[in-house]
This record gives C-alpha cells, structure tokens and sequence, in this order.
C-alpha cells in the first residue's frame, strides 16, 4: 500500500510539473492509471484532495487557476519549485549536522535527516564532526512528552487545541482551549506559548503539566499571532530570573542542583543542610515545589506561605 501511494503521488508531481499549461481533475484522472482504478467520483476526488495535500506537506508548490469556462486546473511551475543554489563553508555545514544531531529524538530526526542528505548531495561539504567519535557528550533536545507532537504540528497549521492542564497549586486539571503560537526549551523543559480563549490573554503552559490527549479543533484563530513570542522571557519571569528580591532556603546536601546554579551564596551548615541565597520573582514559590522535601523555605515569610499553600493544595489529591 505504501508503494501503490508514493508511485500515485510521483506521478502526479510529475504531470503537474511537465505541464505547460493547468490540468484539470478530469485530464489528471485519465493520466494516471491509480486514479482510473477510483470506484467512484468521490473516490477519486478524495484520493486527489489527500495527494494534492501531502505532496504540498512535501514541499511541491501546486498553483490552482480557474480557466475562462470556469473550470480549475492544477499545475506546478518549475521556476516555483526550483531553489537556487546553496553554497555553504565547512562551519556552516558543521553548524548544520550538529543541529540535525540536537532533534534525534523528536519527530523532526527524519525531516533533519533527509535535509542534510539532500544538500550532501547537492555538494555540500562533509565537515568533520566533533561529537562523532572523540566524545562521549551529544547534545540532545529532550523531548518525553506526548504532547509535543500535536502542538508542533498545531502550531505549524495554526489549530486551535483543547487539553487538560494542572498547575503546579492545583489538585485537579482544567480544560484549556488554546490557539498555540510557538513550543520553546527552557533549562530542560518544554513550554508552550498561545492564547487561552477561556481567560481572553496569552498563557505560557507547561508541557510536562499536560494531562491527556492535545485535541485539534476546528476554526481559525481568534486572537492576532504576534511577531515574537517572548516565551522565555515569561517563563524566567515566573522563574525569578528578573527578580529584584532575594529569599533564603535551606536545601538539603547533594540535591537540588539548578538551585545551586543560581545561588546568590551557599552556606554549609554540617547537619545535612546548606543555606542558600537565591532571587526571588514571580512563580518561584512553584519552582520550589517541584523540589519537595529538599527545600525549606526560611524568609520571606511570604514565599514560605505561598509554598506551604502549594504543598497541601498538592498532598490533598
């Protein structure tokens, strides 16, 4: 079956792309013997519809034009299929491969994978390959959650989503009806950017927070896509990363390195403990959370009860 779809859709980017003139549904039918065997007049229309779609996923540029009778035809110019040529220098191809190398265990691999061989054919040069062999380090972009897939692909085709959502001081997700903008890593997490219809403003979500299944919605967006997303800037928000104010926490030994990381000072206590300094913005009391008992918070009072309220919001599910 997989081969009786790539030769149907090979021969139709081949009569769109050898013609000089549009081709309607009719021509197109009598040229390809796949679309002769159609039952039925909607099922060769449905069969079009799906190879017109996927060879436009594919990259084929596929012009529609309306003719002076009234009926449409389809065609594929060669100089709007056609790049030009792509000449690259040893770093820009190393800076190539090891980008292709970050998205191994995401959807993109195989797309990553293919560009590279593509532009190696076209003369690309090889460049040696630093992470090859002589290192034991790769560099990743994780990606674990099952709803990265379906944002991605939301966000590529602008598809409103619903999915289920529970943040860090609830005991229960919520339903959340989203027009997602863009996906984006931050210190080892995914976050998503978009517009929550049911609170009217954008919302940066968690992945990892994302219960159940993304599902697709029908409709177009609402709300105007900006030209930037500031993901990361609303999420170091949230994170404390622009904070002016510093807390004090006890965190226990050996454990909770991004907190050391961004420690202002670390103080050994010898029990067990070390004190620390660290800046306090907006959205760290649900950062320290995620540490559990490894974290005492010891001033401001104000994060301290923001935390104890987050725990027991947590312990009573």
């Amino acid at each position: 079956m997989a081969i009786a779809k790539a030769e149907r859709l090979m021969n139709l980017a081949l009569c769109l792309l050898g013609t000089r003139r549009p081709l309607s549904k009719r021509e197109l039918r009598g040229s390809i013997e796949a679309y002769l065997e159609a039952g039925s007049d909607d099922s060769f229309n449905r069969m079009f519809e799906r190879d017109k779609d996927d060879l436009r996923e594919l990259g084929l540029v596929i012009e529609t034009v309306e003719n002076l009778d009234g009926d449409t035809g389809y065609l594929a110019r060669r100089d709007s299929n056609r790049l030009p040529p792509i000449t690259l220098d040893a770093e820009e191809a190393a800076a190539l491969g090891l980008a292709a190398k970050v998205w191994q265990q995401a959807r993109l691999a195989g797309a990553a994978s293919g560009a590279l061989q593509k532009l190696r054919a076209a003369g690309m040069p090889e460049a040696e390959d630093a992470y090859e062999v002589h290192s034991a380090l790769e560099p990743r972009i994780p990606v674990h959650e099952a709803a990265f897939e379906p944002l991605m692909l939301a966000c590529r085709d602008r598809r409103p989503v619903t999915f289920d959502y529970r943040k860090a001081n609830s005991a229960a997700p919520a339903q959340r009806q989203v027009e997602p903008w863009t996906l984006e890593c931050w210190r080892g997490h995914w976050y998503l950017a978009g517009w929550d219809r049911g609170r009217g403003a954008e919302r940066v979500f968690r992945l990892s927070r994302i219960t159940g299944k993304v599902r697709s919605r029908a409709g177009a967006f609402t709300a105007e896509v900006p030209d930037v997303v500031t993901v990361r800037e609303t999420v170091e928000s949230w994170a404390g990363e622009t904070a002016t104010r510093t807390a004090r926490i006890r965190l226990r030994a050996g454990s909770g390195y991004p907190l050391r990381s961004r420690a202002i000072s670390v103080h050994e206590r010898g029990d067990g403990w070390d004190e620390l300094e660290i800046p306090y913005g907006h959205g760290l009391d649900a950062w320290l959370v995620e540490f559990g008992p490894d974290v005492v918070v010891e001033e401001p009072a104000d994060l301290r009860a923001d935390v104890v309220d987050r725990l027991r919001a947590v312990a009573k599910d």
